[in-house]
Order: structure tokens, then C-alpha cells, then sequence
């Protein structure tokens, strides 16, 4: 009976070693399929991320809504944040939520006035320095959309310089292989996420909504001030009208970009140098300082040879 028992116990924990390797078979053979099936069916790869950010638009969209009744007041008192302005600043930052410059202005407005009522709760409540909150607090909600919309963009033109080599290689490749820039733009962006991305997205469907090449260039070069992507694009331009070829333009750029990319490093690094020189000039040499001279002290009163021995 006991011979019985053992041989179920092994024969149990057999099977559930078998299963769990079938199963780890499957799980990476599903997700080899997937792969499959996403390459040959030219399934989007940031499609869900893309569902989200549309989400999140949404959510805005609906939270932000009230702040149209203070657009036409935003508008008029408009402090460090002209309706040209602040224009080129949702282009440039890609505009992610959608937001119009007459809503970004009411945003703006509300979140000022939401400031105020927040300081008088906090006055009428008695909180330390709720005096200097009154005014502090509605200016920060002033000044808190311009501030964010600017880090924003400084973000996305970051992002755009960091994705445009390895994307030039790439574009410059296919073109190399003999695929139109067109085609080869399709191609690429799939497997690129960002700023880049969305650029390029739109460019190609202007082009298939019939804007000149051109112009389609120079959208682009308005909604970005990067230095980099606006060499690219003009060099584009330049080879479009003198005849250069396409391939030799993205390879040449791309070279030229890691050169630029290494010098900034190089740059970063010196800049660095004297920063790291400053703190321990003016923080840990007086710390250590002061803690060896606390050492000194206390061993002079309270050592075997301290002065209260004297006495």
C-alpha cells in the first residue's frame, strides 16, 4: 500500500512538472505567433499606448471644459502668455490634450481663481502665512500652465533629438535597399514611439492628402525648434531642389548628429567639473571641518588629557 502511495506522489508531481513545461511551450509559442502575426498584418506595436494618451485627452477634455467660461477673460489678460504665443507653444509640445489656445488661456484664468478661493479658506482657517497665500497662491495658479506647457516642449524637442539618429540610420538604410522615402517612412515610425512619430505620422498623411512636399517640410519646421531636426528638414529641402539624393542626405545627417551628441556630452562633462568643485569647496570641506574640529574639542574636555584634569 505504502509502494502504492509513493508511486502516486511521484506519478502526481511528474505530470505537474509536464504541464508546467507545456505550458511555458505555449506561452512562448503564442507569443512568437503574436509577433508574427503583428509583423505580416502591420499591426500598430503602440497602438493600446496610443488608445491611452487618446483616453487621457478625453478625461481632460472633460475636466477642462468649465474653463471655456473663462477664455474670453484668459484672452484679455494675457501676462507672459500672448494668444500667438501660446499657439506656438501647444504645436511645439504637440498638444497632447487637445487644448485650444482659447481654452489654455480659460485654464489659465480658472486655476487663478481656484488659487484665490484656496487662499481665503486658508486665512479664514488660520494657517501659518495663509496671509502671503493669498496672493502667492493665485499667482501660482497663474503662472502654473505657462510653466508646464514650456517644460513640455523642452521635453519633446529632448526626446526629438535623442530618437533622430538611430531613426536616420534606419530611414537611411531602407532607402539604401531601394525603397521610396515615402514607403520608407511607413515603415519605420512603427517601431518608433514619441515625438518623432507623431511629426512624421503627419507629414505622411498630409502628403497623401495632396500638400505639396514642400509646405508639408515647413509645417514641419514650424512646429519644431530643435536644431537638429530643423538642419534635417532643411537639408531635405536643399536636396529636393538641387537633386541630392535622399539616402546620402539621412546617412550624412545622421553621422553628424553622433559627432553633435558626442561634443554635448563632452560639454556636459566639463560643466560638470566645477559644480562638483563648488559643493565640496562650500559643503563637505567645511563639514569635515567642523566635525574634526568637534573631535578636537570634545577630546580636550572629555579625554584623558582633557583641561578639566588641570584643575
Amino acid at each position: 500500500m505504502d509502494a502504492l502511495i509513493i508511486l502516486c506522489v511521484i506519478l502526481f508531481w511528474f505530470l505537474v512538472v509536464l504541464g508546467l513545461r507545456n505550458w511555458s511551450a505555449y506561452i512562448k509559442e503564442k507569443r512568437e505567433l503574436l509577433v508574427h502575426v503583428s509583423d505580416v498584418t502591420l499591426v500598430d506595436a503602440f497602438e493600446k499606448k496610443e488608445k491611452k494618451r487618446k483616453q487621457q485627452a478625453g478625461l481632460i477634455d472633460k475636466v477642462t471644459k468649465f474653463a471655456d467660461e473663462f477664455a474670453d477673460l484668459g484672452q484679455r489678460i494675457n501676462f507672459f502668455s500672448e494668444n500667438l504665443d501660446v499657439a506656438d507653444w501647444l504645436k511645439k509640445s504637440g498638444n497632447r490634450y487637445e487644448l485650444t489656445v482659447a481654452r489654455f488661456q480659460g485654464i489659465k484664468m480658472m486655476f487663478l481663481t481656484a488659487g484665490f478661493f484656496l487662499g481665503m479658506i486658508l486665512f479664514i482657517l488660520g494657517f501659518p502665512f495663509s496671509e502671503f497665500g493669498i496672493v502667492l497662491i493665485p499667482l501660482l495658479g497663474y503662472f502654473l500652465p505657462i510653466m508646464l506647457i514650456k517644460q513640455q516642449v523642452k521635453q519633446r524637442q529632448e526626446a526629438l533629438r535623442q530618437d533622430l539618429p538611430d531613426f536616420l540610420d534606419t530611414i537611411s538604410t531602407s532607402l539604401q535597399a531601394g525603397v521610396s522615402l515615402d514607403q520608407a517612412l511607413r515603415e519605420v515610425i512603427r517601431f518608433f514611439d514619441g515625438p518623432l512619430r507623431e511629426e512624421f505620422t503627419r507629414f505622411i498623411q498630409e502628403i497623401d492628402l495632396g500638400v505639396q512636399r514642400e509646405q508639408a517640410y515647413r509645417n514641419l519646421l514650424e512646429r519644431n525648434n530643435n536644431q537638429q531636426f530643423q538642419q534635417l528638414i532643411k537639408s531635405l529641402l536643399q536636396g529636393m531642389k538641387l537633386g541630392v539624393p535622399v539616402a546620402q542626405t539621412f546617412k550624412v545627417q545622421a553621422e553628424d548628429m553622433r559627432e553633435l551628441r558626442q561634443e554635448q556630452v563632452k560639454e556636459l562633462a566639463a560643466k560638470a567639473s566645477p559644480k562638483v568643485t563648488l559643493v565640496t569647496t562650500f559643503i563637505v570641506a567645511p563639514v569635515s571641518i567642523l566635525m574634526v574640529a568637534g573631535l578636537m574639542i570634545l577630546n580636550m574636555i572629555y579625554g584623558d588629557n582633557s583641561i578639566m584634569n588641570l584643575f
